[in-house]
């Protein structure tokens, strides 16, 4: 498994609207796997293996290149940062944190903590409250010099390291890079065979804020096929029901049948079940009630295309630990190589 390019997927940072770093990154790892690759105006990355014969069907992996996090929406005269959250926050999760604030002239190391009192002196309703995202503030430890750095625009993500633990594996922006890694990782262990069908892995952009960048792409590629890559909950954790942990870890892949942006066409539901059954390759049914996945952008785009999606399941998403079990992923990379190989 190649987890150094886990690693720096995860440690290269990119919030919607700025997925450059991300893209680049890419861009130098796509070389010799593809037969085409170009940038779309929505910043999204089409890369292109081509198939056999005359017009073959094509096949869309969607991969999201985005990662929730801030941007700089006001900086005070004393040099504090106040921000706007691109992406889902649970502000539970925001307190005390080290950040990097990603600028034209490089990144600052900073920290991020809500306007208030502190424990010494808070009241205990002070201690209750939970602050709101836009409540919270980063401090660079410039003071006024701040506005020599840092212009309104800017972008902020948390600042934490990718760590292995026994056989899992936990990151910030694991959601969505393990797409981006297995839209890389699938298409290398193609090797040099050629499959029937066009291939079109296309990293996108903005998903986190709407599915923007793969409804774009979508409509540009118009698939007969879209693979939505992505995470999803894995709450086999303390303190949570056996009917809403999602996945459990260690079970294998996700199979994704629906959420609140698409339902999952059923023959390819069961063409996907046979070739892991076939495979050997373990797997696990997955629903959601609510949130939607770029699956759903190739689903609706033109005049519509079967899809699903592929997904790993993972503990404490939208946070600096989310963590996955290395088996899962594997077998989302093992199942999308057998997929590609029978299309």
């Amino acid at each position: 498994m190649n987890i150094d390019l886990l690693k720096n997927l995860c440690e290269t940072p990119g919030v919607p609207g700025h997925e450059e770093r991300v893209r680049d990154l890419i861009k130098g790892e796509a070389k010799g796997l593809f037969d085409e690759v170009r940038e779309d105006p929505m910043g999204s990355l089409h890369c292109i293996r081509k198939g056999k014969g005359k017009n073959p069907q094509k096949i869309m992996l969607l991969c999201h290149m985005d990662e929730i996090g801030f941007l700089v929406s006001h900086i005070t005269e004393k040099g504090f940062l106040y921000l706007q959250p691109v992406g889902g926050f649970d502000p539970r999760n925001l307190f005390s944190r080290r950040v990097r604030v990603c600028t034209e002239n490089g990144d600052l190391q900073a920290v991020m903590n809500p306007g208030g009192r502190p424990v010494h002196i808070a009241s205990p309703e002070d201690r209750k409250r939970i602050p709101q995202p836009h409540e919270f503030f980063v401090d660079t430890g410039l003071g006024k010099k701040t506005k020599d750095h840092v212009q309104v625009g800017d972008f902020v993500v948390m600042d934490e390291p990718f760590l292995e633990l026994g056989d899992k594996i936990v990151s910030k922006a694991l959601d969505n890079r393990i797409a981006c890694w297995l839209g890389l990782e699938s298409i290398r262990g193609l090797g040099k065979s050629k499959p029937k069908s066009e291939i079109h892995v296309v990293f996108t952009t903005q998903e986190e804020v709407g599915l923007r960048g793969a409804r774009t792409a979508s409509f540009a590629v118009k698939p007969d096929i879209g693979i939505g890559i992505d995470t999803t909950l894995s709450c086999d954790t303390p303190g949570v029901p056996e009917q809403d942990r999602t996945t459990v870890q260690g079970s294998g892949f996700g199979l994704h049948l629906r959420d609140g942006s698409f339902i999952a066409d059923k023959k390819l539901v069961a063409e996907f079940a046979a070739i892991a059954e076939k495979k050997k390759i373990p797997y696990q049914r997955t629903m959601l009630r609510s949130g939607g996945q770029d699956g759903a952008a190739a689903q609706q785009a033109a005049s519509g295309a079967r899809a699903i999606g592929i997904v790993v399941g993972t503990r404490y998403i939208h946070t600096v630990t989310e963590m996955i079990e290395k088996s899962d992923l594997e077998a989302a990379r093992k199942i999308l190589v057998a997929y590609l190989k029978a299309n």
